[in-house]
């Protein structure tokens, strides 16, 4: 499969393949099917914040706070280990340089 170069944004939740079009954090090198996982990942971590969310608006006193943010830290972690194993080099670099992936398990691919 052929890999395009795609701008990713965590915060804007987006994967496009224009680097103008919008700010971005990290440039990848992925295929379509990979570049929709990330989306799809993404799109996890919103449901996950969403939910936390409403955790903190009627919290249940049976479920600690730690226990409503693991689901979202996790889904997050995701989209971090994902973005770094299909990063360029610059963007490996930037991550190990910043500590994002203090948390992504071993990756040489």
């Amino acid at each position: 499969m052929n890999k395009h170069k795609y701008f990713v944004s965590v915060h804007g939740r987006s994967v496009l393949t224009d680097r103008g079009a919008t700010t971005y954090e990290w440039e990848i090198e992925a295929t379509e099917d990979e570049a929709q996982e990330i989306r799809n990942l993404m799109g996890l971590v919103k449901e996950k914040e969403e939910n936390a969310f409403l955790g903190f608006v009627f919290p249940w006193p049976d479920e600690p706070e730690r226990v409503v943010n693991v689901t979202y830290q996790n889904a997050l972690d995701d989209v971090y280990q994902r973005i770094y194993e299909y990063g360029s080099i610059d963007t490996r670099k930037q991550m190990k340089e910043s500590g994002v992936n203090a948390f992504l398990h071993s990756y040489d691919g």
